[in-house]
């Protein structure tokens, strides 16, 4: 047997294991505990420690610092396995790759402090702070800005659409240290500040929730002389675009695999409503008009997911993927809301009821029609990069 051969035997192996694991967790959640939560409008904190616990929010970190040393494809498994078990890794899931920028731009120093309790949860770095209300995807014209004074900065500013703040310990938060007519590009000086959430609330940072259809953790956060230690930048000064960035890959192929797992769950959703549903004295399951919409369905999502592993292959042996992670959740992202409506249009009346959840799924998973980038912006991308034709924005 080759090496090769061998090698990829194991994987698949970890991989068999790695679901059976998270699946084992996510039983202890049924749907009915989903559907309380959203009653209260409510965090999924038991949910959420007893992944800590399991090691799987450490998937990405390296085991010199506690955590279990995956790669990105493991990391997309675990959280595509909570979304196939009806459950929401958009909870949790920035705990994973938000420390991406402190794990490849940050001093051993910063790595040394944070990571370790990172890994074993006694540190909570889930909120990314960088979209704000009046610049929105065009991050580089964002108006917080950080001021040195001394060994600290002085932040000022405004964001929005930013989740899990109120349940988290720390957050990386971007913010521009050089005026954007001082700089040559418009990239430069934006830099990146680990804010310890414990001393920033009530001294300087002030959290307004947004009630928001999905996500109850949704928050805008007001910014008036906050002070953050100057051993709190990560990385050098003024490159903290390029540190985000960075990140975003990770992030398109993990909001993939969520996308995977939503999808896989709305089809399994539908496919055992139309063989149980009788109507006319036969399932419904025997028409073709219902048959067909759901086996496209399942057709799109193992496109997508094909394109989701493409893209983790690419990220973990450190090639260019941006094009394929961008697809890869485009794809996947087109294809769960195309089996959420196809879900919801089986179940009739009943894909409105509470009970049967679909329409609490169904509302998770339009989310990713916009965030965290827009599909739109992704076809410019592709356009851009991939195809060469002329920038449209």
């Amino acid at each position: 047997m080759s090496q090769k051969l061998e090698e990829k035997m194991a994987e698949n192996e970890l991989h068999v294991e790695l679901r059976k694991g998270v699946r084992k967790v996510c039983s202890r959640f049924p749907d009915l505990y989903w559907r309380e939560l959203e009653v209260e409008r409510a965090y999924p904190g038991e949910f959420v420690e007893a992944l800590t616990q399991g090691g799987y929010l450490a998937a990405l970190i390296p085991e010199e610092y506690g955590g279990s040393g995956f790669g990105i494809t493991e990391a997309s498994i675990i959280l595509e396995e909570i979304n196939r078990s009806g459950g929401n890794a958009g909870a949790c899931h920035a705990q994973m790759y938000t420390m991406g920028t402190l794990l490849r731009h940050g001093s051993e120093e910063q790595k040394q402090k944070y990571l370790p309790r990172i890994a074993d949860g006694s540190l909570r770095l889930q909120a990314f702070g960088v979209t704000e209300p009046n610049t929105g995807t065009d991050t580089t014209q964002l108006k917080t800005t950080a001021v040195r004074k001394g060994d600290k900065y002085v932040v000022n500013g405004q964001k929005v659409f930013i989740s899990r703040v109120e349940h988290s310990d720390m957050m990386i938060l971007l913010v521009r240290t050089t005026p954007l007519d001082q700089v040559k590009k418009r990239t430069e000086g934006l830099s990146v500040l680990l804010v310890d959430l414990r001393e920033a609330v009530g001294n300087g940072l002030t959290i307004r929730p947004i009630r928001t259809m999905m996500n109850h953790a949704t928050t805008e956060l007001f910014i008036e002389d906050l002070e953050v230690p100057v051993e709190n930048l990560i990385g050098e000064e003024g490159k903290g675009f390029r540190y985000i960035l960075d990140g975003m890959n990770a992030e398109r192929i993990l909001i993939a695999a969520e996308c995977i797992g939503d999808g896989r769950w709305f089809i399994e959703r539908a496919t055992n409503y139309a063989n149980q549903r009788v109507v006319f004295q036969r399932p419904i399951g025997k028409n073709q008009g219902v048959q067909f919409p759901i086996a496209r369905s399942y057709i799109n999502i193992e496109a997508a997911d094909l394109m989701r592993f493409r893209a983790a292959e690419l990220f973990d042996m450190g090639q260019p993927c941006g094009a394929e992670a961008n697809m890869a959740k485009l794809l996947a992202a087109d294809a769960s809301w195309e089996a959420a409506n196809v879900t919801l249009q089986t179940h009739g009346g009943f894909g409105f009821a509470e009970e049967y959840d679909v329409e609490r799924k169904f509302r998770e998973t339009r989310l990713y029609q916009v965030a965290p980038i827009s599909t739109n912006l992704i076809l410019s991308y592709v356009a851009e990069h991939v195809l060469k034709l002329p920038r449209s924005y």
